[in-house]
């Protein structure tokens, strides 16, 4: 069984622990970008989802993160898909990127609503991870404010996947893993448990972490940013890791892909 390693993190714009990302230099965005790029390749992942992440905005100086953060790392494959654009004299463009190990052979970005701020939505992605093993994956990242929104979303999600599941299912080593932002708990009838029940369908997923919390990396008391894995993903183990680049903290998930393709 091959081993795989995914890496979710909301990077909060490149910002660190400051309230707004308009408040520094494009000098700090950029040492705060390397530090990420440190961290995750510490970790050594094979695909890393990040939510927050700018293509073209003010107030980070224009910097492209997803960029950025693929040159420091080597990663030889991205996506980026966004969620919020507004043009103009301070314009904004950012949303959910991925980096990968592994050729991206399909991918598509769905948006919840068009949005030149705040905007939220999920990135397909289908990853070949070798022999034409495909392994599809969602970097997903809900709304904050609005339990309704979030369920409204959690729908949208599922009904995409199973549009996806009836058309590709064959052509995929395992069932969708999704990952990302929630912004809300595993413990509460929210998104995140509605999108269990959805995945329950499918056979015996597992959400991790399962009990550690991510949000506010200082201190956290909130459980926001999780990864579903379908029972096809063995011996898994996940870790919160400890860091201060961003007000989450980055979760690793690590398991065993099938060595055949399943049918």
């Amino acid at each position: 069984m091959q081993p795989f390693r995914i890496v979710t993190f909301n990077i909060a714009h490149g910002r660190g622990l400051s309230p707004y990302q308009g408040l520094h230099p494009p000098t700090t965005i950029r040492r705060n970008l390397r530090k990420i790029a440190l961290l995750l390749g510490r970790l050594q992942p094979d695909v890393v989802a990040l939510q927050e992440v700018d293509e073209d905005s003010h107030w980070n100086g224009r910097i492209n993160l997803l960029d950025a953060l693929r040159e420091a790392m080597r990663f030889p494959f991205s996506i980026m898909g966004v969620n919020s654009r507004r043009a103009g004299r301070k314009p904004l463009s950012y949303g959910n990127g991925l980096l990968s190990q592994h050729p991206v052979v399909a991918w598509e970005n769905v948006s919840f609503d068009r949005a030149e701020i705040g905007g939220k939505g999920f990135v397909f992605a289908e990853i070949d991870v070798g022999h034409h093993r495909v392994v599809p994956i969602v970097n997903l990242h809900l709304a904050f404010a609005s339990r309704q929104k979030r369920l409204l979303q959690a729908e949208a999600v599922g009904e995409y996947l199973s549009h996806k599941y009836r058309q590709r299912h064959l052509d995929w080593l395992v069932p969708p893993i999704l990952c990302g932002d929630l912004n809300n708990s595993s413990r509460r009838p929210d998104a995140t448990a509605a999108l269990f029940e959805y995945f329950s369908r499918h056979g015996h997923y597992t959400l991790h972490p399962e009990h550690a919390r991510t949000f506010p990396s200082p201190f956290p008391s909130r459980a926001l940013d999780f990864v579903f894995l379908p029972p096809a993903c063995r011996q898994p183990r996940s870790e919160v890791v400890r860091s201060m680049l961003s007000d989450h903290r980055p979760v690793m998930v690590e398991f065993r892909l099938p060595a055949l393709r399943q049918h």
